[in-house]
């Protein structure tokens, strides 16, 4: 019986997951072909007008927790729909809420539960090293470099010895450069700024690319400052 409890905890979270995703299969299957593209998830949100904050919060967090949708993509259209300070601050908040879902669901469904759901050498991987004297460096590093599979990062840390508070401080933390870009690309687009755009497409992909070169050299510099800011203070002579 205890082996089955993960599966069957796995199982009822599918149920949970799946059966909205199921309903707008069946009887609204437009919206998956419009979310596949910013132009059709920016006239979703347009179509909702008032009521598009809480849309466009509640697609922030199933996008982290299922990753069914391109988050780019919706980040991208709040930039346009909403500008730049709005949009980030409705993307923090479904951010925010749906990165807490994600943790608290592999809490509950416990480490063999995650094994299931996303296997069990990628998780056991991710694990050892959050657990690790690197953990807080890995752990913002992992989030900085854009294009990672950062809900993998949510679930591992949930079966992790992270602590919720800092885990959630260094995702958002660490997901703030990225977002910020691409919403500030939505703005840009929005205000026809063109040559804005180039530019910050250009910067962004630098960085990119430095990141992804210098991860383990970013990874060593983080720890070296938090070792100095956890470092108990020397007492007075």
């Amino acid at each position: 019986m205890n082996r089955l409890r993960p599966i069957l905890k796995l199982i009822l979270l599918l149920v949970i997951i799946l059966g909205p995703l199921a309903y707008v299969y069946f009887f609204s299957p437009h919206l998956f072909d419009q979310f596949k593209t910013m132009e059709g998830v920016n006239d979703f949100l347009q179509q909702y007008k008032a009521a598009s904050i809480f849309v466009y919060i509640g697609l922030q967090v199933a996008q982290i927790i299922i990753s069914v949708i391109p988050g780019q993509f919706i980040q991208f259209a709040a930039g346009y729909a909403y500008g730049f300070w709005l949009g980030y601050l409705f993307s923090i908040i479904g951010i925010a809420i749906g990165t807490t879902c994600a943790f608290y669901l592999a809490r509950a469904l416990g480490r063999d539960g995650v094994h299931v759901l996303f296997g069990e050498e990628k998780i056991t991987r991710f694990v050892k090293q959050l657990n690790s004297k690197k953990g807080f460096a890995i752990m913002f590093a992992l989030f900085l470099i854009p294009g990672f599979p950062k809900d993998l990062i949510s679930y591992a840390a949930g079966v992790s010895e992270f602590r919720y508070r800092t885990f959630l401080i260094l995702s958002l933390a660490g997901r703030t450069p990225a977002l910020m870009g691409t919403i500030m690309m939505g703005s840009m687009l929005h205000k026809e700024s063109y040559f804005g755009m180039i530019v910050l497409g250009v910067i962004a992909t630098g960085l990119f690319v430095f990141l992804l070169i210098r991860r383990h050299w970013l990874t060593t510099y983080i720890d070296k400052i938090y070792v100095k800011l956890s470092a108990p203070p020397h007492p007075k002579k």
